[in-house]
C-alpha cells in the first residue's frame, strides 16, 4: 500500500454496460460480491451490470446498488492482491485491522460514500446494499413527482453561480472542482440558469441526463423516507477517518454518519472542499475504486500534483500483483 494514501469511491453517473465483468470472471473475491448482491436483492444485478439493457441500468434504483457492488468488487480484489486481512463484505465492522496502518482517509462522491463506509467497515455490505437500493427508489419516486433537472456549469466561480441560483430559484448540488459546479432545480429554472450562466461568461453549460433535481430541496421527502431505514442498521465508526460529503470533514460519531447520510440527499456535495482537506492533511496519493475515472479527473483539476491509481479492471489488479512479486 502507498504511504499516506486515501481511498476514493465513485458516485452515480459513472455506470456503464460491462462494468465489473472482467473482475467477476477473474477474481473469486469479486465474484463473491456480485453473487451475494444477486442473492440479497433477489434479482440478477450482475447480469444487468454485465449485459444491460442500458436504460434499465441507468434507472436510479438500479445504478446506485450497481455502482456500490462494482466498487466493492474492485475493493475486494484489491485487498486480495495486497493481502490485506480485512473482514469480508458480508460481515459487520469487526475488530481493528491493519487498514488504519496503511490508509489515512476514505471518501466517496455522494453515493460513493456508502462504498467508503463498507470498505472502512462502518456498515456491512448487506446493509449498505439494502440502503442504496431503497435510497435509489425513494429518489426516483420523488423525481417522477416533480419537474426537476440538473446542469453542470463550467468556467464560473462559486460566487457567480450562487448569484445565478438566487435569480433562477435553483440550488447548488455539487461543487466538484474549480470551474465545475452542478446545479439542481425546476426544469424551467435550470434553463433560465443556463442562459444566465452563458451571459455571465461560463465556458459551457451541460444539461445533465438525470430524472430529477438531486441534491436539492426537491428530494426532501426521499430524505425523510430514508431516515427510518437508517435507524434499522448498525453503524460503527469507520476504521479510518471518513470524509463526509455534507461537511467536507471527518466524521467522529456513528450518529453523525446517520445524520449526514440523510442530509446528503438534499445537501450540496462538497467534493472540492473534501479533496482540499485531504491535500491539506498531506495526502498525495489516492486510490479510486469503481467504474470510470471521474474522481481522478476532478482531483487533478484541484491539484495537478496528486497521484491517482484507478482500480476498475482486471489489469489494474494484475499490475498490482506484478509489483508485489
Amino acid at each position: 500500500m502507498i504511504e499516506k494514501s486515501a481511498l476514493l469511491f465513485a458516485g452515480q453517473g459513472a455506470q456503464y454496460i460491462g462494468m465489473g465483468k472482467d473482475l467477476y470472471e477473474t477474481f473469486p473475491e469479486s465474484k463473491a460480491v456480485f453473487d451475494q448482491a444477486d442473492k440479497v436483492l433477489g434479482f440478477s444485478l450482475s447480469k444487468l451490470c454485465f449485459a444491460g439493457p442500458e436504460e434499465e441500468l441507468k434507472q436510479t434504483q438500479n445504478c446506485q446498488p450497481a455502482i456500490l457492488v462494482m466498487s466493492i468488487a474492485a475493493w475486494e480484489a484489491f485487498k486480495s492482491a495486497l493481502r490485506l486481512p480485512l473482514s469480508p463484505p458480508e460481515s459487520s465492522a469487526g475488530p481493528p485491522s491493519i487498514l488504519a496502518d496503511t490508509v489515512s482517509y476514505a471518501a466517496g462522491l455522494s453515493l460513493g460514500e456508502y462504498s467508503a463506509l463498507v470498505a472502512t467497515q462502518a456498515i456491512s455490505f448487506e446493509d449498505a446494499l439494502d440502503l442504496v437500493r431503497k435510497r435509489g427508489e425513494f429518489m426516483e419516486e420523488e423525481a417522477r413527482s416533480s419537474e426537476g433537472s440538473m446542469a453542470s456549469i463550467l468556467g464560473l466561480d462559486l460566487a457567480k453561480v450562487k448569484d445565478i441560483c438566487a435569480k433562477t430559484k435553483t440550488e447548488i448540488a455539487n461543487i466538484n472542482c474549480p470551474g465545475q459546479i452542478v446545479i439542481s432545480g425546476a426544469k424551467a429554472g435550470i434553463l433560465e440558469a443556463e442562459r444566465e450562466a452563458l451571459a455571465a461568461g461560463a465556458q459551457r453549460v451541460i444539461l445533465l441526463e438525470v430524472s430529477g433535481a438531486f441534491h436539492s430541496s426537491f428530494m426532501k421527502k426521499a430524505a425523510l423516507r430514508l431516515a427510518p431505514e437508517l435507524e434499522k442498521i448498525k453503524i460503527n465508526l469507520p476504521q479510518v477517518p471518513l470524509i463526509s460529503n455534507v461537511t467536507a470533514r471527518p466524521v467522529t460519531r456513528a450518529l453523525e454518519i446517520k445524520n449526514n447520510l440523510m442530509k446528503q440527499i438534499t445537501a450540496s456535495v462538497l467534493w472540492e472542499d473534501s479533496m482540499k482537506f485531504l491535500l491539506s492533511e498531506g495526502i498525495k496519493n489516492f486510490i479510486e475504486f469503481g467504474p470510470g475515472r471521474v474522481l481522478k479527473g476532478l482531483l487533478r483539476r484541484i491539484d495537478a500534483r496528486a497521484q491517482v491509481i484507478n482500480i476498475e479492471k482486471k489489469e489494474d489488479i494484475l499490475n498490482l500483483r506484478r509489483l508485489g512479486d
